[in-house]
């Protein structure tokens, strides 16, 4: 089960309404990282609203969120840009040439000559700050933006904002030495009168303990004197980290070849893909009768002890999910005591890019969603069954 905490929720975005204040600027949700729609009411009042990846999360904002509304893909096409000009608030494209393509069709919605609706581009500055290339943006034959040299004898006419995602959970010193490559090429276009937004995308770890939320705002007051523009910021992560778990039930334990294995009610590859695809190991917990040692996971239930695994010990498991995939394993963990059928394990930090990510791969049953409440109370959102699986693809 997916279980996410509302106080925990509430605790990030406060955080995130206290920097967007002391900036002056604005912070959206980017629904590509958290989109569980039922536990938007404990985020509307701090965030500006969101970000959306294209026509279905914008519509997904604008029915349940209900406030300003950023869309980026990208691409887009003709019905989506009809069905967009409608009620999005920022347009940004992602080349010059689906710029030009559109251009004339949305300078003469209605929506557009009040200013209610403002296009963008993005670009990409060409200044890589991560270790991992799949999430990279600026690599060379980069899909995502358009560099400096592109835009080179293009008539912008229509366009009023600057957009740009080039972090992946990283500090505010990378993206001051972003801001310095988008300065060196692109600073001349948001000196110009023309452009009056200024999108600095994802990325930023705000809700980190460690992060430098300080730097950040100095940042954002000293782009938007700098340039006057108006400077919006859209995390995913940064508003659901620590705010929820992947709860697993152990269904077999067995040794092969001098491992020991464990199988999971639930997968790596079609419940947290992000374990494989990013990679990352996740902070593992062992339900168990005896107390407590060490940490604990975001969401805790009365009466429950939880005991962190380690990556060395005298009783390591590969834990692996029950899919065909081979290599569907979360990793080899270490805990205080032997694995058994029926035991619980808990997954950390599983709300943000993870909910979704999820497929119905293999039929495998979709672990339940559920939100616990300030009080402790759980309350079960969905919960899904053999139609789900079977009318997907139907």
């Amino acid at each position: 089960m997916f279980v996410i905490s509302t106080a925990a929720l509430k605790r990030n975005t406060a955080i995130l309404r206290d920097v967007k204040e002391a900036a002056d600027c604005h912070l959206v949700l980017a629904l590509k990282g958290f989109s569980c729609w039922k536990a938007f009411p404990y985020l509307t009042d701090d965030l500006d609203g969101c970000c959306a990846s294209g026509l279905w999360e914008a519509w997904l904002a604008r029915d349940y969120f209900q406030k300003h509304i950023i869309t980026y893909s990208p691409a887009y096409d003709e019905d989506e840009i009809k069905a967009l000009c409608e009620f999005t608030h920022h347009l940004d494209f992602n080349s010059i040439s689906q710029w030009l393509r559109f251009r004339e069709t949305i300078m003469a919605h209605p929506r557009f000559q009040s200013g209610e609706l403002l296009c963008g581009l993005r670009i990409n500055p060409e200044c890589s700050t991560g270790d991992t290339p799949i999430y990279d943006p600026c690599v060379p034959g980069s899909r995502l933006g358009v560099t400096a040299d592109q835009l080179n004898g293009h008539d912008l006419t229509g366009l009023s904002g600057l957009h740009f995602h080039t972090l992946c959970e990283q500090d505010s010193d990378a993206l001051e030495q972003t801001l310095a490559a988008v300065d060196a090429k692109f600073g001349h276009l948001l000196n110009s009168p023309q452009f009056t937004y200024l999108n600095m995308g994802g990325g930023h770890w705000i809700t980190k303990p460690f992060y430098d939320r300080e730097r950040l705002i100095r940042l954002v007051r000293e782009t938007q004197e700098k340039y006057s523009v108006n400077v919006w910021l859209e995390p995913g992560e940064a508003v659901a980290i620590h705010t929820g778990v992947l709860r697993a039930t152990v269904m077999d334990v067995f040794e092969s070849a001098g491992h020991h294995l464990a199988i999971l009610s639930i997968s790596a590859t079609a419940h947290m893909p992000d374990v494989m695809e990013m990679p990352y190991r996740p902070d593992v917990f062992l339900v168990d009768s005896t107390p407590s040692v060490g940490a604990k996971p975001a969401v805790t239930f009365e009466g429950e002890n939880y005991h962190a695994a380690t990556e060395a010990g005298p009783y390591v498991y590969r834990l692996g999910g029950p899919t065909c995939l081979a290599g569907d394993v979360a990793g080899d963990f270490a805990f205080h005591r032997e694995l058994q059928v029926g035991d619980i394990l808990v997954f950390d930090d599983m709300a943000h890019y993870t909910m979704v990510k999820t497929t119905t791969f293999n039929g495998v049953k979709h672990p339940p969603i559920a939100l616990q409440h300030d009080d402790g109370s759980l309350e079960v959102l969905r919960e899904f069954t053999y139609a789900d699986f079977r009318d997907r693809l139907s």
